[in-house]
């Protein structure tokens, strides 16, 4: 018994008809963005070093500024 030839993969579209949501899916970060990522990402290790110090306020309150506020908005705008 012979084994019929595997079919070639099929191929996207040509990049010239591209539809509307391809366009919109790609993210495109600007300055904003990487300036609140950088500011997120300084909270987060200032964060750190307070808690190495023993601070029981500043350092919850710099990480969760940095982790759930900074970095995430940085990301979506």
């Amino acid at each position: 018994m012979s084994r019929p030839a595997p079919s070639k993969p099929r191929t996207v579209a040509s990049s010239a008809t591209t539809s509307v949501a391809d366009a919109e899916s790609t993210l495109r970060f600007g300055p904003l963005n990487g300036a609140l990522v950088g500011i997120g990402l300084a909270s987060i290790v200032y964060g750190f070093v307070l808690l190495a110090g023993g601070s029981t306020v500043g350092a919850p309150l710099l990480l969760v500024l940095g982790f759930a506020v900074l970095v995430p908005l940085g990301i979506i705008l």
